[in-house]
Order: structure tokens, then sequence, then C-alpha cells
């Protein structure tokens, strides 16, 4: 299981905007600051604003801003919204994509996911903003 530029570059942004303390910021400004390319930020923030995470203002004074509170964000929530669930092989998301009908494997990679999806989702960007303070 490998998170994608775009997972990455997501929480990335979606950090900036949380950094910006109530602020709308320009998606020129996250992605220069981020050193992500202009276009890519666009479509990624697109997504997050299409599926509720960001919202978008309109206007010279413009941009993006968070949709909730940084304490109910999770990390994970951030990653599926961009890359779908988190899975460690196929078969976790869907049994019928292996062939083998018996197979005691499985119950490792079902464990797998389920630790993956609880540290992502233990992890709040309130967390990832005030670490350092």
């Amino acid at each position: 299981m490998k998170v994608s530029t775009k997972g990455r570059y997501g929480l990335n942004i979606v950090l900036d905007i949380a950094n910006s303390k109530g602020a709308p910021v320009r998606i020129a400004e996250i992605a220069a600051r981020q050193g992500i390319p202009f276009k890519y930020a666009e479509q990624i923030a697109g997504t997050l604003t299409r599926r509720g995470l960001l919202k978008s203002v309109r206007g010279a004074q413009g941009g993006y801003l968070l949709n909730k509170p940084t304490e109910e964000y999770t990390v994970g929530e951030i990653v599926r919204c961009l890359e779908g669930d988190v899975l460690p092989v196929g078969c976790v998301g869907d049994a019928h994509v292996c062939e083998r009908t018996n197979c005691t494997a499985r119950d490792v990679w079902m464990g797998l996911h389920r630790v993956i999806n609880a540290y992502l989702d233990g992890i709040t960007l309130h967390d990832l903003i005030t670490q350092g303070e």
C-alpha cells in the first residue's frame, strides 16, 4: 500500500489552509508554498470541495477555507477522500478479487487494514498543527 502524491499533496493543502487562521487562502499561494504544480493543486482542492472538506470563497479576497474545525478532520478522512479506501491488498476491499475461496492469510490483511485506518483516523488536523507548540 502506497499513498500517492494526490493523497500527500491533499493533506498538505488542507494543513496549509488550517494554518491560515480562518482567512481564505488562494490555491496559487498554497501551490507555491507546498511545491505542488498549480493545476494539480486546483484539481485536488476541487475534489476536497466537492466532497465537503473545503469550501470555496469567490471574489478578490476569495480562496479556500476549512468546512469544519480542525479537531473534526482526521488524516484518514482526507486520504480516503482523495485515494479511496486504503487497502493493503485488493481482496480486503472485495473478496471476489481473489480466486482463492479459502484464504487463511486474508485475516492478516484485514487486520492490517484495520490498524492502518485506526492509525490514520486517530490523528486530527488539530494534532498535526499543535504538535510543534
